[in-house]
Formats: C-alpha cells, sequence, structure tokens
C-alpha cells in the first residue's frame, strides 16, 4: 500500500471512528468486489461471508447512486471498487467511498447518464458466498437493430470506397473507368445520404417498436440476422476445464470468430448477445435475439460432464416432450442454473414476461431448429469427433424463442484433457468457426427467411 493511499484510508477510519462498538461488532468480511461493464449495464458485486443489509436513493445533481451498507468495515477490499470503474464505463463516471450514518459504509456511485437500478441480495451457491449486487441499468439505450442495419451499411460504404481506388482494369477505357468511379461514387453518396432516428421504447416486452424508415425497413427484410449467443460470462465462468481454462473465455472467442465470418457473407449479419466478459440473463439472451429480429440464434458451449472420458461436439434443439437422453436432459439443467450463478434478481422479472420467455415454443419452431442442426452437426463431424451423430433434444431455457430458430452448440467437453487441449488451439477453433459457418449457410441455402416483421 502507497503512503498516499494508506493516509487516506487512515483518515475514512477516523471519520467513521463514530460508530457504535456495537456496529463494529456486526461487521462482515468482504471477500471481493467485482465491477462488469456491458453495452447498456454496469453490475457491481460484493462477496461477503455473512449477508450484507443495503438501502440505496438516487439523487441529483450531479446524478448519483448513494448506497449504504450496514456493518460494513471501510478497508481496503471495499476501497478497490474505486479503481475498478473504467473510463469507458458506459454508466459509472465514478465511485466514491466513506463513512454513512449510523457505521454504514457509503458507496456514492457518480453516473454518466440516468439509470434505473436494482439492488438485490444472492445466496451462497456454486462457489461464492454471499453477494449484494447492484445493476445499473442506463434507461435510454439504441436499437439494437437499427445499430445492426447501420453497421452493415458502414461496411458497404468502406467496401465501394476501397473499390474506388482501386485501378482500372488493363486495357479499359477512360470513359469506362469514369463511368465506373462515377457509379461508385453515387452508391457511396446514397449510403451516406442521413436518416432520420426512430426512438425505440425502453421495455420492447411490454411496448410495440415504432415503425422504421422505408428504406432501412427494406434492406432489413432483405437482410439475414443471425444471433450468436455467447455462454456465460461474468459472474459464471462455465464449466472450467483440468488445467483451468474457463469456458466463457473459449465460446467468446469462437463467437467473435463466427461473427467475424458471417459478417463476410453477402446479406448476412450477425449480432451476439455478449460482445464481452459480463453476464446475461437466460430471458435477456432470447429477449435480445428477438429485438433484432433474428431469424436464428447459436448458442455456444463448452461444457463439463461428471466424468472427464466424455468427448466429442454436439448440438441441441428445444425438446417439448422431455429429453432425448440422459446426457441431454442433464447437460440442459446445467445450462439452465446458470441464472443462480450468473445472479438474477427475480423479484424483478415480470412473471407474463418469464412465461412468455421461457416457456413458449411452437412445432414450427423446433421442427425449423431440427434442420438447421442437423446441418451444423454434419459439418462439425468434419472437424472432430461427435458425441452423438444425430441432434439432441431437451429444455434449454435459451432455446425457448417462440418465433426463432434456435440450437446450441456444444463445440468439445472441456472436461476432457485432450479436448480441452484442443480447446486451447486458435487453428482448431478457426477450424469450429468454419464449420458452424458453413452449416449456416447450407440451412439458409435451402431455407430461405421470410420478410421480417417487426416483433413486440
Amino acid at each position: 500500500m502507497t503512503p498516499g493511499r494508506r493516509l487516506w484510508l487512515g483518515r475514512l477510519i477516523m471519520l467513521g471512528a463514530g460508530a457504535t462498538a456495537a456496529g463494529r461488532a456486526a461487521a462482515v468480511t468482504l471477500l471481493a468486489v467485482r465491477v462488469w461493464p456491458s453495452p447498456d449495464t454496469t453490475r457491481i458485486t460484493l462477496e461477503s461471508d455473512t449477508a450484507l443489509v443495503a438501502r440505496h436513493t438516487l439523487r441529483e445533481p450531479p446524478p448519483r447512486l448513494v448506497v449504504d451498507i450496514d456493518g460494513l468495515a471501510l478497508d481496503e477490499t471495499l476501497l478497490d471498487v474505486v479503481g475498478k470503474v473504467r473510463p469507458e464505463d458506459p454508466v459509472i463516471a465514478g465511485v466514491r467511498v466513506q463513512p454513512g450514518p449510523g457505521g454504514a459504509a457509503r458507496l456514492s456511485i457518480d453516473l454518466k447518464q440516468s439509470i434505473e437500478p436494482q439492488v438485490f441480495a444472492l445466496p451462497p451457491v456454486a462457489a461464492y458466498r454471499h453477494r449484494l449486487v447492484f445493476d445499473l441499468q442506463a434507461t435510454q439505450v439504441r436499437d439494437p437493430l437499427l445499430a445492426l442495419i447501420r453497421d452493415k451499411l458502414q461496411a458497404e460504404r468502406n467496401a465501394a470506397a476501397s473499390l474506388s481506388r482501386l485501378p482500372p482494369p488493363a486495357g479499359a477505357s477512360d470513359q469506362a473507368a469514369a463511368e465506373v468511379r462515377d457509379a461508385l461514387g453515387e452508391f457511396i453518396g446514397r449510403l451516406d445520404r442521413p436518416r432520420p432516428v426512430t426512438p425505440v421504447p425502453a421495455d420492447p416486452a411490454v411496448a410495440t417498436p415504432a415503425p422504421l424508415p422505408a428504406d432501412l425497413q427494406q434492406r432489413i427484410d432483405r437482410l439475414v440476422i443471425v444471433a450468436i449467443d455467447a455462454g456465460h460470462g461474468g459472474e459464471d465462468p462455465g464449466a472450467i476445464g483440468p488445467t483451468g481454462l474457463r469456458e466463457k473465455d473459449v465460446v467468446l472467442d469462437v463467437a467473435r470468430r463466427l461473427r467475424d465470418r458471417l459478417n463476410e457473407q453477402p446479406g448476412m449479419r450477425a449480432f451476439m448477445t455478449r460482445d464481452g466478459d459480463y453476464f446475461v440473463p437466460l430471458r435477456d439472451r432470447v429477449r435480445k435475439a428477438r429485438r433484432v429480429q433474428a431469424d436464428l440464434l447459436v448458442s455456444i458451449h463448452a461444457d463439463a460432464f461428471y466424468t472427464p472420458r466424455a468427448r466429442g461436439a454436439s448440438v441441441f434443439a428445444l425438446s417439448d416432450r422431455g429429453a432425448t437422453s440422459e446426457t441431454a436432459r442433464w447437460m440442459a439443467e446445467r445450462e439452465n442454473a446458470a441464472d443462480a450463478v450468473g445472479g438474477v434478481n427475480l423479484r424483478h422479472a415480470d412473471a407474463a414476461v418469464l412465461r412468455t420467455m421461457l416457456d413458449m415454443s411452437t412445432t414450427a419452431q423446433i421442427k425449423d431448429s431440427l434442420k438447421v442442426g442437423h446441418e451444423v452437426l454434419a459439418r462439425l463431424g468434419t472437424v472432430g469427433r461427435l458425441h452423438k451423430r444425430q441432434v439432441e433434444q431437451a429444455g434449454f431455457a435459451v432455446l425457448k424463442a417462440p418465433d426463432i430458430p434456435s440450437i446450441l452448440v456444444e463445440t468439445a467437453f472441456i472436461s476432457n484433457p485432450e479436448e480441452e487441449r484442443r480447446l486451447r488451439d486458435p487453428a482448431y477453433r478457426a477450424r469450429l468457426v468454419e464449420a458452424l459457418a458453413t452449416g449456416i449457410r447450407r440451412y439458409f441455402a435451402r431455407n430461405p427467411p421470410l420478410a421480417r416483421r417487426r416483433r413486440v
């Protein structure tokens, strides 16, 4: 500890000296502080040996969230929260730690924008003890579908600009070269033309989206959108291999590679339910895919089994009649337990939304999911061993979008030492990605999506 930091901590302790002896005796041990920023939400987690009790209020100006936590000492672990906030955090401008009333510890969280806070406690689960969670959700979020289309437009503009700088083919007349340059210039001009921005309701689950501009709606109707779901993340590491390789890290890298590969295809765009190390609840993964009106959801995993001998890739679709095997049932239960490990505020969840996202399924969705699953499984078989040679089915919560064909891909068993070594290999990951991309392309070549409609 630096002298300045030691002096600062000493002053804070002196300021808190007015706390009662009873309050000091009740102080709990803080085990860890973690900060998880995502595009629209930042999560702060305080892990302790016993449950914490907190009160919070929103204040302004300037906008800030004030949290008072009973029985918590102003120690070095708590002060670490100050340094864990990154400058690029979308929500938090800074954190101050100071004594609160009645011997409580106070966190003053300065905000960059208006938020809707959720503060809730989680009981011990898996490797975690008691956790106090602050989810700071921005009230103004961008429309992910419009962002996806504008990213595609920007990629087209960049490609056209690169073409315009190429020398004309050998033997081409000056007039022909000029005509090509003029055509490219006109195309770039159309791409650069400003378009109106359509506001989007904060909660798409309960509000009807506003209509899109006609030119953007045309492009959306022609674009195939694939939602890529990298499993686990943040508080939830997923399965861990014999040498410590974490599932959440492997699948995020595979998902990013698959996104880049699909974005190279004309008329196709990939959307990621998470593009960083943060946790997304299962129902929100489904909701994100529906918000961008995805034509397909691919959830990527690398699970563990209770025996290290289990090996091989698998593809799963939803089942509304029970699991097709004991292994499928066991794995679905493991994946569906991710919310408990990652941390979900169940009191805040709307019961109707949960029923819609986690209980609705349709025969057509399952039929299409099996089709794409067969295509992907066949390509994975060219990369390595398959665990089963048919698409299995079970009640995976992340596959329960009623209107989006959805598959869950277990790329390998990370609990198998040989397969863990393969998953570490970037070349092996590249082959996995090529197999996934080829299977997806083959599915859409045989099953072109219908015209896209705005979903609610």
